[in-house]
């Protein structure tokens, strides 16, 4: 060790340098520095079973693999990173050390540089890596309604920040891949304009969808589902193309008119606190769907709304097609005054027709938020720029286009057509095989397949959110 040292930084000091000597400080190193370490116990456990062998000094300070990891690190920025989270600036000086003679004059300052440089080598390329592959945002600390899953670094992915043979090419190799990514990324570093925002706001905003891009939550599979809350749309999407796309419209926000200027901050934007008719963001699998569905209206919905409404109108309830039901009985409506009666004692069901509030159609898929892709009978809607209006759900633009691209041409299809289009409409239930995946998201920046920037407003104002969150991390 002491030889191999000396040759290549020519100072004397390190000639008498042995692993034992070494070993016996870097101990004591990582004891002072484990409170500052990023994974304490993956980094402990991978020396203390390795006899303190310092690897990344030995084996990639001299071949400047450790200079090409500061250079990475010095360009975070391009990431959306701050560089100070990677220690850029303190490794650089450390590194410098042994080239610089003047430096280094005790052995004892000698074992202390080995062992500062390894811990902070191996610590930064665990932050840099997870940052890269997993994002350095849990989505699930900052938002009340994600319920996506996503993967989150361990301790298997950091070590294997120990089995790096070359460093730039691993480094090449953790660069997200996604064209939307590269697009927003490179805009980043030029300071694209974009139309219809500041730069400030532009700069904010991509970074925060730089970050949603690292998270591992994409689909995986090959066709699936995705609506896209912010920009008010859903897409098929099958062999990395979309093959259907269609209006939507989804669940209020806390920013109804979409302000776009995120410069602007106050205390309650740095905490998710959504309207209580917000669409959540989720991954399921629609598994069926329900044509003339009987909509079991929400005990918040019906208290709010529907018994506002029937003590305005007494012949609200017949009109609007809506049976009621105390304890699981079918009640008569006309004995109830709807002014003094007690909310929650009552349960409302709107019957299958035209007046239904989910149409003639709802897709099912397993969530915890009572949600899903439905018909509407309130089809001005969609020629709004401002589609944030629903209860929750995801109300679509092509119903029957849907069920169409997913069933396929056949006998369910057929029977879908025939019952949506019934005088007589009855509640029917179709089995969809297999299964399709289907994610609602939140993306408000993205490159088209021009290549241009596009950005939508923020309307549950989650860039707010992640934005500060983001700024926090250190």
């Amino acid at each position: 060790m002491g030889k191999n040292l000396y040759l290549k930084t020519k100072n004397k000091v390190f000639k008498d340098v042995t692993p034992e000597g070494c070993a016996e400080v870097f101990q004591k190193v990582l004891e002072e520095e484990k409170s500052k370490l990023s994974y304490p116990k993956t980094i402990s456990a991978f020396y203390e079973a390795n006899g303190y062998d310092p690897i990344f000094v030995m084996d990639h300070i001299f071949n400047k693999d450790l200079k090409t990891a500061v250079m990475y690190y010095a360009k975070a920025g391009e990431h959306g990173l701050n560089p100070s989270m990677f220690n850029a600036d303190e490794m650089a000086a450390l590194i410098n050390k042994f080239y610089n003679k003047k430096q280094i004059k005790t052995l004892d300052q000698a074992y202390h540089a080995i062992a500062e440089l390894e811990l902070l080598t191996a610590n930064s390329l665990i932050k840099y890596s997870n940052a890269l592959q997993y994002g350095v945002v849990n989505p699930k600390n900052i938002y009340a309604r994600y319920y996506t899953k996503t993967v989150r670094p361990d301790s298997t992915s950091a070590q294997r920040i120990f089995q790096i043979t070359d460093i730039k090419t691993y480094l090449d190799s953790i660069q997200p891949k996604d064209p939307s990514y590269i697009a927003l990324q490179k805009a980043l570093a030029n300071g694209t304009a974009i139309t219809g925002t500041s730069p400030e706001n532009a700069k904010r905003v991509i970074i925060a969808n730089l970050e949603r891009l690292r998270w591992k939550n994409k689909p995986l599979e090959k066709k699936y589902v995705v609506v896209n809350i912010a920009d008010y749309r859903l897409d098929v999407v099958d062999d990395g193309k979309s093959v259907l796309n269609m209006k939507v419209c989804v669940g209020q926000g806390r920013n109804p008119y979409g302000k776009t200027d995120l410069t602007n901050y106050v205390d309650s934007d740095k905490v998710d606190k959504p309207n209580q008719h917000s669409t959540p963001q989720l991954n399921s699998n629609i598994h069926s769907v329900d044509v003339n569905p009987v909509w079991n209206i929400p005990e918040s919905i019906a208290s709010k709304e529907i018994m506002v409404e029937a003590a305005k109108d007494k012949y609200y309830l017949e009109n609007k097609g809506i049976n009621v039901y105390k304890n699981g009985n079918l009640v008569d409506p006309d004995d109830i005054n709807w002014a003094t009666a007690a909310k929650g004692d009552y349960e409302f069901k709107q019957k299958p027709g035209d007046d239904n509030s989910l149409g003639k159609i709802k897709f099912m898929f397993k969530n915890q938020s009572s949600v899903y892709l439905h018909d509407t009978p309130a089809k001005l809607a969609f020629n709004r720029p401002m589609r944030a209006i629903s209860h929750g759900c995801v109300r679509l633009g092509d119903p029957q286009g849907l069920a169409h691209n997913l069933f396929g041409e056949g006998p369910k299809f057929d029977l879908i057509v025939k019952d949506m289009a019934s005088d007589k409409p009855d509640p029917t239930t179709v089995n969809l095989t297999p299964n399709i995946p289907v994610y609602i998201t939140y993306i408000t920046a993205w490159a088209d397949t021009t290549g241009a920037i596009q950005i939508r407003p923020d309307v549950y104002e989650l860039d707010t959110v992640l934005y500060n969150a983001l700024a926090q991390v250190k």
